[in-house]
């Protein structure tokens, strides 16, 4: 098991934030306002060189108003294959 921000995983769960993030019509400015933080904070969360713990992840996603449940499911069809 990697514990690297890097694994093909984690940069499947950025793809679907992002694809979240993309579907809510939010620019990462607007998301990071709605999380009070940067746009900038967002950026590096996006492309991995500030990794999100699931706290965060939860946060992230309720800010774009979608469920985190589904979200997560998505990322692990995508990184795993299964639901």
């Amino acid at each position: 098991m990697g514990h690297s921000v890097h694994s093909e995983a984690y940069k499947d769960l950025l793809a679907v934030l992002i694809a979240a993030r993309e579907e809510a019509n939010l620019t990462q400015a607007e998301l990071g306002q709605r999380l009070g933080a940067t746009q900038s904070f967002i950026s590096k969360c996006e492309r991995g060189e500030r990794r999100l713990d699931v706290v965060e992840f939860v946060e992230f996603v309720r800010a774009m108003n979608a469920d985190p449940s589904a979200v997560f499911a998505r990322f692990i069809a995508r990184a795993f294959g299964r639901p």
